[in-house]
C-alpha cells in the first residue's frame, strides 16, 4: 500500500462567516496542494472539509499519515469520539453530534484508507502545516475580495 503523507487546515473569518481550506500531499517526491472555500462556514467545517478534501484526492487505497493543527478532528479519532458517537446514534447526551454528515464522510474515508492522525502546532515553524494555512487564507480573502 502507498504511504502518502499529508498536511491539513481550515480558516474562516467571523466563526461563522467565510472560510477557506488548504491541504498539501506528498507521495514519492511529488508535492500537491488543493484548497477549497464556503461563504457560510466555521473554522471546525473548514478543518474537517480539509482532511475529506484531501482524502477523496487519493484514486486508490492508501496508508496515509494526515498532520493537522486540529484536535477537534485529531481528537475525534485518537480519543475514540467517533466510536462514541456512533455507538449513541451521532449524539451527544441527547444532541446530535455537530458537522454529523462531514463526520460520516470522514468515517467512510477512514475505512477506505489507513489513517493515522497526528497533531501538529498550528503557526509554528512546520513549512507544511504553514502552507496549508496559506492556502485556507487565500481562499477566505478570495470571498472577502481581498478585504481580509
Amino acid at each position: 500500500m502507498k504511504l502518502v503523507e499529508i498536511y491539513t487546515d481550515g480558516a474562516c473569518s467571523f466563526n461563522p462567516g467565510p472560510g477557506g481550506w488548504g491541504a498539501v500531499l506528498m507521495f514519492n517526491g511529488k508535492i500537491k496542494a488543493i484548497s477549497g472555500g464556503d461563504e457560510h462556514t466555521t473554522n471546525n467545517k473548514m478543518e474537517m472539509q480539509a482532511v475529506i478534501s484531501a482524502l477523496e484526492t487519493l484514486r486508490e487505497p492508501c496508508e496515509v499519515n494526515l498532520y493537522s493543527d486540529s484536535a477537534y478532528v485529531v481528537n475525534a479519532f485518537l480519543q475514540n469520539w467517533i466510536g462514541k458517537w456512533q455507538a449513541n446514534n451521532w449524539k451527544r447526551g441527547r444532541e446530535l453530534v455537530k458537522n454529523v454528515e462531514l463526520w460520516k464522510r470522514l468515517v467512510e474515508l477512514t475505512n477506505i484508507h489507513t489513517v493515522q492522525f497526528i497533531k501538529v502546532k498550528g503557526h509554528s515553524d512546520n513549512e507544511f502545516n504553514n502552507e496549508c494555512d496559506a492556502l485556507a487564507r487565500s481562499e477566505v480573502e478570495k470571498i472577502l475580495g481581498g478585504r481580509l
